[in-house]
């Protein structure tokens, strides 16, 4: 039986502002997960702090709210206590890349099999509008100063650090943002998908608007002015080229090995008995070498 949208939906009492982007990224995780066809006892939910954070209440699964920029350790962790569990982290911008950014270089050098969806409005919601990491230089809240700091570009960072997966999508275009968040479930690997998410109370500057003037829609391009989202160069050069104002699949690896796959004879999904036999000949070797 064909797994359904309302399967995914809980009775909790909406949180966020009315208008708030996250609703749009709430509606493409839920579809992504029912069109991929996963019961929701197979999926874990790993929220951080913030606005964003209280996508867990609105998602019917195995759900753990841990503590601001934890998100991504205490995904792996799930995953690698159960690695048949679907694993999706989901935070901000301020939660993933402000403290949370020592465990976002991490988990993208370990490779391990979580999707991470980041809501990213360019401001701290949640403590009522300061700047945060993803803030444009001279962005000025009610709360703060202009912003005298240069700002993160998340993506460009992910492809630079070896991400195997990196998309960015715009929460008002759910019918893309569906199909990215599927290809980072189905990516063996981790994969980051940032999500423009407005912040329509804090944030007057990076409104609704302001991302359809400003997005460029990889999709849309002609085929000669595309990149390669299978060549990281390519990837970097397109990222840098738009200062990172893009939405659509930014960057593939088609030969991504999820480190669960590298651990020898750890419940192995995919990993050809040759495989197992060389990591546990090399982890035999590395023993003696300590001895």
């Amino acid at each position: 039986m064909a797994v359904s949208v309302k399967q995914y939906r809980t009775s909790a009492e909406t949180w966020w502002c009315p208008g708030c982007g996250d609703f749009g990224v709430l509606a493409a995780l839920q579809r992504a997960l029912a069109e991929l066809n996963i019961e929701p006892h197979d999926v874990a939910l790993i929220a951080g702090i913030g606005c964003s954070g209280k996508i867990g209440n609105y998602v019917n699964s195995y759900n753990l709210h841990v503590t601001h920029g934890r998100a991504l350790p205490a995904a792996m962790g799930v995953k690698l206590a159960n690695r048949h569990l679907t694993v999706v982290a989901a935070g901000g911008d301020g939660d993933g890349y402000g403290i949370g950014m020592g465990h976002f270089a991490h988990a993208i050098r370990r490779n391990i099999d979580v999707t991470y969806v980041v809501m990213d409005n360019q401001v701290y919601g949640l403590t009522k509008g300061q700047t945060s990491p993803t803030s444009d230089y001279g962005f000025k809240t009610k709360v703060s100063l202009p912003n005298i700091e240069e700002p993160t570009r998340p993506c460009l960072s992910a492809v630079s650090l070896g991400a195997t997966y990196v998309a960015q999508g715009f929460s008002s275009d759910v019918k893309q943002l569906v199909e990215l968040i599927k290809g980072g479930i189905k990516h063996p690997g981790f994969a980051l998908v940032n999500v423009f998410s407005p912040c329509v109370t804090y944030n007057a500057f990076n409104t609704y608007d302001w991302f359809r003037e400003n997005l460029v829609n990889l999709d849309d391009l002609a085929p000669d002015d595309r990149h390669d989202p299978h060549d990281r160069d390519s990837a970097i050069q397109m990222l840098r080229a738009k200062d990172g104002w893009v939405r659509g699949l930014i960057y593939q690896d088609l030969n991504s090995r999820p480190f669960e796959d590298r651990i020898a004879g750890f419940g192995a999904k995919s990993v050809a008995t040759s495989d197992l036999d060389l990591d546990e000949t090399l982890w035999n070797n590395m023993v003696r070498e300590q001895q």
